[in-house]
């Protein structure tokens, strides 16, 4: 985009770093910027703003957690502030402020069309720190939205953002990066739930024996691939299924043995960036969770049944155990984020097995019938096994240990393969100022 004139800005600001740099970034630029937002630690030299968005962000957002949650699927809730709030009813508040741009401290690259070819789409990349990166966050926006939008941070680190605060001198630049999610503050996440949601006590199961092991205080409680909080002895432990009609969670200690593995799932609610979807659906990438790992992958579109939504069918190339109905599956071309869709509760055949036994006893209208859980006997450790797929993953104890080999295994296959970078453009001009100046 070119820097032709000064241009309106709406920052979208809170008590965080980034969003202070970003502001900053755009302020020194000789861009005219207003900062908005519900809370602020400190004032920089523009006008301040604050939006009220309470309403919208029950209505739209924890509203809809409660009941994601309890229909036993997992939602969202960053992609769905991005999409309803901060790009969304925030936008529908200031559309008489005639803003040329909505920019906030975000981690990903928007590359917009030159002015002679504005009705060509803008596109989202990834940014360049690959940790940060946001795309998955913002893989849901509307063609409309992206337009309207600027992230002043795409092209620099989280570690120059911290050089760049330490040097603007910002009252924030040593607050640690906020986690959890937003809206509950220092409320655990299991007290909301309670709070809202109640409690219903419910019969924990091991798939594969049907054996009754202790009881629950309610399947929203957990979600596919939790291994925390389930006070299982013998374990790990793992939620690998949930009966909602029967309030009846089941677990394994098996999660990560090949005959278990998952790498087609469907996905509905399908958005693409551009309007439209893409040409080729083979060869492309996959994250389905936030961070740095990709999953090659294809696609293979079904039509909606009665006019109903289309749904994909999605084809991973590797094995992933921690796939969770209600999360966002977001897809790639290269460093273009196509868009994303929810992940759907139907697996195909690739679900975990539950033996008929559970299933029998998950059924049961009286439970107390079962007594007491069984003594749980502590299970051997076993020595791990490599198998002879070429294509499979490589065993490992956890969760998140599966994750972390899948990422080594596609950053050494990046390295074999290059990819472009865009040209610099205004934004990164104005970085290598600020560098030389200091």
């Amino acid at each position: 985009m070119p820097n032709t004139k000064p241009l309106r800005v709406a920052v979208l600001v809170s008590g965080g770093v980034d969003s202070s740099v970003a502001l900053r970034l755009l302020h020194a630029a000789g861009h005219s910027c207003t900062a908005f937002y519900l809370k602020i630690w400190f004032q920089v030299d523009v006008p301040l703003e604050v939006v009220h968005l309470t309403d919208e962000y029950w209505k739209n957002v924890v509203s809809y957690i409660i009941e994601e949650y309890r229909c036993g699927r997992t939602p969202n809730p960053d992609v769905l502030c991005n999409t309803r709030i901060k790009f969304g009813a925030f936008m529908d508040a200031i559309s008489s402020m005639n803003f040329d741009y909505v920019a906030s401290g975000h981690y990903a690259k928007i590359v917009h069309p030159s002015t002679d070819q504005m009705d060509n789409p803008s596109v989202l990349e990834l940014s360049e720190d690959m940790v940060k990166d946001q795309t998955y966050f913002l893989s849901h926006l509307s063609q409309a939205q992206l337009k309207r939008l600027m992230f002043p941070l795409g092209y620099i680190s989280k570690e120059e953002v911290r050089k760049l605060a330490t040097r603007f001198d910002l009252p924030n630049k040593d607050r640690k990066d906020s986690r959890g999610i937003c809206f509950l503050g220092k409320i655990k996440f299991s007290e909301f739930v309670g709070r809202h949601i109640g409690e219903r006590e419910g019969v924990i199961l091991e798939a594969e024996t049907g054996d009754f092991l202790g009881k629950h205080r309610g399947f929203w409680f957990y979600t596919i691939g939790q291994r925390q909080g389930l006070r299982l002895p013998g374990g790990p432990w793992y939620v690998v299924e949930k009966d909602i009609k029967n309030n009846v969670v089941f677990v394994s200690r098996n999660y990560f043995s090949f005959d278990k593995r998952r790498r087609i799932f469907r996905v509905g609610s399908i958005k693409w960036l551009s309007g439209l979807p893409p040409n080729q659906l083979c060869q492309l990438q996959c994250k389905v969770r936030h961070g740095p790992g990709f999953y090659n992958c294809s696609l293979e579109m079904e039509l909606g049944q009665d006019g109903g939504e289309d749904i994909a069918v999605v084809h991973l190339s590797e094995d992933d155990q921690g796939l969770a109905a209600g999360q966002f599956a977001a897809f790639y071309q290269g460093r273009t984020c196509l868009g994303s869709g929810i992940i759907l509760e139907s697996w195909d055949d690739q679900g975990f097995p539950v033996c008929a036994k559970a299933l029998e006893i998950a059924r049961m209208e009286d439970k107390s019938k079962l007594g007491k859980p069984i003594k749980i006997k502590v299970k051997p450790e076993t020595p791990l096994v490599e198998s002879n797929e070429t294509d499979g993953p490589e065993l490992c104890s956890g969760l998140q240990n599966s994750h972390l080999v899948a990422t080594k295994q596609r950053k050494r296959a990046s390295k074999e393969e290059s990819i472009s970078k865009f040209p610099a453009n205004w934004l990164q001009k104005i970085l290598e100022k600020w560098r030389q100046i200091f």
